[in-house]
Order: C-alpha cells, then structure tokens, then sequence
C-alpha cells in the first residue's frame, strides 16, 4: 500500500515538474522573441539615425524617402495612421458599447445565444476582405453622399475599421457590464430609477474602467492595422487632417518597402525600422495605458 502511495507520489512530482518546466520554457520564449524584436527595431533604427539626423526625422512635415529627393519627416506617416484610427474609433466606440448593453441587459438567452456568434463572426473576417469592401463598396457609396471624396482616402478604411474592431470593443465590455453586482441595480430600482437610468448612472459607471480599457486596446488594434489601409486609403504621405484626402499610414509604408526591391542596408531599407520602432512605441503606449486603467480603482464605484 505504501509502495503504490510512494510510487503515486513520486508519478505527480514528476509530472508537477514536467508541467512547470514546460511552463517555464514557454515564457521564456515568449521572453526571447520579444527581446529579439526589440533589438532588431533599436539596432537598425540606430543605424538608421547614424546618417539621419533626428532633427529631419522629428521636425520635417515631408515624407520622400523613395523619391530622388529624399525627406524624412515621420509625422506624415503619423499624421495618417491617427486620423484613421480615430475614424475607426468614433465609428467603433458607440456602436461597441451600445452592442455590449444590449446583449448583457436586453438580449434574451436567444437572441444572445444568435447574435454574440454573429457579432464575433466580424472579428475573424481576414482584413483583406475588409480593404477591398472599404474600396470597391463603402468608397463608391461615400462618393455619392461627398462629391469631393477621392478614390483613395481615410474615411471609408476608417469606417469599415471601426466595423471590424466592434467585436472587440463589445466583448469586454459585455464582460464588465454583466458582472455588475445586482444589488446596485436593485437600489437603483428601490429609489424609482428606471432600466435605462439605472444602466447610464450604475452599471456604465461601474464598468467604466474595463470600458475605457476597451478602448485603448482597440485604439492600439486600429493603429497597427495594415491591409485595410494599404488598400483602401492610399499610398500617400500627406500631412492633413482632411479624411477626404489619400493618406498614407505607417503599416502601409511597410508593406510598400518590404514588397518592393529596396536593397538592404540602404537607407530605404533602414527606414522600415526606424518607422517601426514609432509604431512600436505608439502601440506600447496605448496599451500601458489600457493596462494602467484596469489596475486604477478610480473608476470602481458607481457614480
């Protein structure tokens, strides 16, 4: 009897470490690519500013490095990324949350049990799909309601954007919503608030934090987003603020170098670094930001 418990034991050690170390290495990789990524972007992005000041990086408004006249002035690339994600966002944003309260609160077990797959369904539609529906159907349609709307612009990736990271906006934000505790909507309800009150006074206010964390992840989604723009929005870099005009975002710069015949060690080539790294950095950004607001307790009560 002890021999069969001692041998049991010494079974579970056995497979306990062989857990743990499989465990273990799997961070560890995860740890390795990640440092390596890293020292990819910072090596070549240095020797990118080795021949480039940053003073022509950070200061000028002209993006050129392919022409004979070379400029490299980032925040056309910048400038393009923003303005789509920020049409993606005020397309996103509503339509996510207001897709989270009607599941969690309206939505019967039908209804949700049919339209949560449908709403997921959004999320794995390959985003090639979703440029070329910006560019052949939603670009069209725009035109007729904005005359002066060019072929390639930000607003219709931006707008079919938004679409896409619906799911993504609405599924966490279910999440927060649902688990609002039900003795704050029975208060609510016991000093004569109505459902729609008690949603935008309790439970929005609850979930606040997770919902605004929803949306740094979404807006660091939409910044990184490449063959929707690449597609539908141009390849143009234009320092402008008007969605009507052809842009140029930094994703799609990097499809455009790393298809084409860009020689390496060139300064062509080390620009998709240099580009990169300000993509890397804006993404980290967002997301520490996201990471920062789940942990705050600021927004834990409700109003």
């Amino acid at each position: 009897m002890s021999t069969n418990y001692s041998s049991r034991c010494r079974s579970e050690r056995i497979t306990a470490f062989t857990l743990e170390t499989l465990l273990a290495l799997s961070a560890a990789i995860s740890i390795f690519v990640t440092v390596g990524v890293l020292y990819v972007l910072i090596s070549k992005t240095w020797d990118f500013f080795q021949e480039i000041p940053f003073s022509s990086f950070f200061l000028d408004t002209k993006w050129t490095p392919l022409f004979e006249t070379k400029r490299f002035g980032i925040w056309s690339l910048v400038t393009g990324s923003l303005l789509v994600t920020f049409v993606a966002m005020i397309t996103a944003a509503p339509l996510g949350v207001l897709a989270a309260i009607y599941l969690s609160e309206f939505a019967n077990r039908k209804i949700r049990r049919v339209l949560k797959p449908l709403l997921e369904l959004l999320a794995g539609i390959p985003t090639v799909v979703y440029g070329y529906f910006a560019l052949t159907i939603v670009t069209p349609a725009l035109m007729h309601i904005i005359p002066q709307l060019n072929g390639f612009n930000a607003l219709s990736p931006g707008i079919v954007m938004g679409f896409m990271l619906v799911p993504t906006i609405s599924s966490l934000c279910e999440d927060a919503i649902y688990k609002t505790p039900r003795y704050l909507k029975e208060a609510a309800y016991s000093l004569g608030a109505r459902k729609m009150s008690t949603i935008f006074l309790v439970v929005l206010p609850y979930a606040r934090s997770t919902i605004i964390a929803a949306l740094f992840l979404a807006f660091a989604r939409a910044i990184g987003e490449t063959m929707i723009v690449a597609i539908a929005a141009g390849l143009k870099p234009n320092l402008t603020l008007d969605v009507r005009e052809p842009i140029q975002t930094m994703t799609a710069y990097i499809v455009q170098v790393s298809m084409g015949d860009t020689p390496q060690q060139s300064i062509e080539y080390l620009t998709i670094f240099a580009v990169g790294t300000m993509l890397f950095l804006l993404t980290f950004i967002f997301h520490s930001i996201s990471k920062l607001i789940l942990r705050s307790r600021f927004s834990v009560t409700p109003l």
